[in-house]
């Protein structure tokens, strides 16, 4: 069976956003897209008690969204296989189950739902930290098709998901694809600065370009057309990442570094490339 393309729906600008997003990304792909609004009764009332008029305008509400939605990725590509879905309960338990028989959710960086200067919603942490399958969130307030796709690569499970995720998708776009390795860790750097472990870092940096060359050499072979362009810095990951960001269409990192902390689900870098990157960001979890 064919697995869709979800984006979820709300009827916020973001979401629109997402929308055009995903309608390309359908086309690009040769796979239907799937509009789902979920909707779920505040705890004002008793389940026995809910006015029945209140239900009716929130479920005529949801219609009127993905009717919205429709016409957005039909505008955005015409000849997209499209199909709107509504569905009562929490947003991020619906998606995390549309998540199970799709190839991608995409959904925007902050709904209608969001608190004032709350820059992602927790629908998107949810997804990121649970989802079964990739997921894009679509920030900055243009479409950008010209930039390349940036990837972060530290050589944990996830990073190496990410890579070919990454290859996938500039071998689709025909883009430049940036790979970044970031290889410093503060504490690392003072102890290795002081004797005893005085380290020459002219030589750690080498050995870490090795390191990359390593990870992306197979991803190579197998996508000989894509161009890639290797930066290793001495820097925190999610520092590098943002700055590559500033000209990029995509930047695409796994759900968890190789110095996560155990039972967190999603890292400090992919939280903070959602939270502040000016472009969309693709966070893969292992195995997706």
């Amino acid at each position: 069976m064919t697995k869709p393309i979800v984006a979820a729906v709300d009827g916020s600008d973001s979401a629109k956003r997402a929308v055009r997003w995903a309608a390309g990304e359908a086309i690009d792909r040769g796979l239907p897209l799937r509009l789902v609004n979920a909707w779920v009764m505040i705890a004002a009332y008793p389940p026995v008690l809910v006015p029945m008029a209140v239900s009716d305008v929130m479920e005529r509400e949801g219609r009127d969204w993905l009717n919205e939605a429709m016409r957005t990725a039909r505008e955005a590509a015409p000849q997209v296989d499209v199909s709107a879905h509504l569905c009562r309960g929490p947003a991020a338990a619906r998606l995390i189950e549309e998540s199970k028989n799709a190839e991608l959710i995409v959904l925007g960086s902050r709904g209608l739902g969001g608190f004032t200067g709350m820059l992602i919603g927790s629908v998107a942490v949810a997804l990121g930290a649970h989802g079964h399958c990739p997921i894009v969130v679509v920030r900055g307030e243009h479409d950008r098709t010209d930039g390349p796709v940036v990837v972060g690569v530290d050589g944990s499970p996830p990073s190496e998901d990410a890579i070919g995720f990454a290859f996938a998708e500039v071998s689709r776009l025909n883009v430049p694809l940036v790979a970044v390795h970031a290889w410093n860790d503060m504490s690392l750097y003072i102890k290795f600065s002081l004797p005893p472990y005085r380290t020459h870092w002219l030589r750690v940096e080498q050995e870490q370009n090795r390191l990359l060359e390593e990870r992306l050499a197979v991803w190579r072979d197998k996508y000989p057309d894509v161009s890639v362009k290797s930066v290793v810095t001495p820097d925190r990951p999610a520092e590098s990442l943002l700055e590559a960001a500033h000209t990029a269409q995509l930047v695409v990192v796994g759900s968890r570094g190789r110095g996560g902390v155990t039972g967190m689900l999603l890292g400090s870098t992919s939280q903070a490339l959602l939270h502040h990157a000016p472009c969309a960001v693709a966070v893969v979890r292992p195995d997706c």
